[in-house]
């Protein structure tokens, strides 16, 4: 019997510079959303009142990504035994459910102006627009240079992306109010706004609910690589072979070998461990790795979860399709 552990921990190195990238963000959005506020009650703007809750839903979501990079750097300790890496998808999944949240809110107040166009101060409007657009430009740009692989930091980038898109849409409305006196054009704008909010919110809920039910990585199917290991030399069988990620950008494979009678375990767990890494990037792996029993047309393990592999019978038939467990 062999067990073996290829390590891999992700641990990221430019933390610290994410850390500066994302403070500097949070600078920017909180001195503008005071300023845009003021102005937008004074404009009687819905669409700028919009954007200056979305930038504060911005700090929020940066300064939970900054709360949750200090977080994950924390090493293991007592039950917590991955550390507080998931931290970040918690922050992810909580930046997805405010844009949700917030989108559902604007089209609501969006139709209510479209049926009962308030006055809006279209000049007003268009300026705030104007350097909302500079302001969340450069924030965007400060995080786009931080590591996105990590879903905590893409969970900020996209609010603040979102961000800017609202700028765009609220300078143009101010200029159609400006030009044409058409007030609807802001509450136009304010649904563009949240059908954007609506996409980035179920895009971030959708990635991170994955990584909490444990799914396998986007990028890997399960049943494609339980064939692509039975095919090594020397396998018999490929069962309880779970694929997951510890957080983004750190995937772990788990599985129970069986290799025929008389091989090397230990060399043939090197080979899957190299299989694995240098194939699927899965540097975080856990084999137990035994020898086939003599064929008794049974499964080596009665409760094996999952999908059962299996390559060459004792039999010397060509492998079959694989069959689920027993249970």
């Amino acid at each position: 019997m062999s067990a073996g552990h290829g390590h891999g921990h992700g641990h990221s190195a430019g933390a610290a510079a994410d850390k500066k990238l994302l403070g500097g963000a949070l600078a920017l959005i909180l001195g503008f959303m005071i300023a845009e506020v003021i102005v937008g009650f004074a404009a009687g703007s819905l669409a700028l009142v919009t954007d200056a809750a979305h930038m504060l839903t911005d700090a929020i979501a940066i300064a939970l990504a900054l709360l949750a990079i200090r977080l994950a750097a924390k090493p293991p300790a007592g039950g917590f035994t991955y550390g507080f890496k998931r931290v970040e998808i918690l922050s992810a999944q909580a930046n997805g459910i405010t844009l949700l949240l917030l989108a559902a809110y604007f089209v609501y107040e969006a139709v209510n102006r479209m049926i009962h166009p308030p006055e809006v101060k279209g000049a007003l409007v268009l300026i705030t627009g104007l350097v909302g657009i500079a302001v969340n430009l450069l924030a965007t740009w400060l995080i786009s240079k931080a590591n996105r692989s990590s879903l905590n930091v893409e969970g900020a980038f996209q609010h603040i992306l979102n961000d800017l898109f609202a700028f765009i849409a609220t300078a143009i409305a101010g200029l159609v109010v400006l030009l044409t006196g058409f007030a609807r054009a802001d509450a136009i704008a304010a649904l563009v706004v949240a059908v954007l909010m609506l996409k980035a919110g179920i895009g971030l809920v959708r990635d991170s609910g994955r990584i909490f039910l444990e799914a396998a990585p986007s990028a890997i199917d399960p049943q494609a690589l339980g064939a692509e290991l039975c095919a090594i030399e020397g396998v018999v069988e490929v069962h309880d072979l779970h694929v997951w990620e510890i957080t983004s950008g750190e995937p772990a494979a788990s599985a129970h070998i069986l290799v025929a009678e008389g091989l090397d375990c230990h060399q043939i767990r090197i080979q899957i461990e190299q299989v694995l890494a240098e194939r699927h990037h899965l540097t975080h792996s856990t084999l137990q790795v035994d020898h086939a029993t003599a064929a008794t047309g049974e499964a080596h393990c009665s409760d094996a979860h999952g999908v059962v592999h299996r390559s060459i019978t004792t039999a010397g038939q060509a492998p079959g399709p694989a069959i689920p467990p027993t249970h």
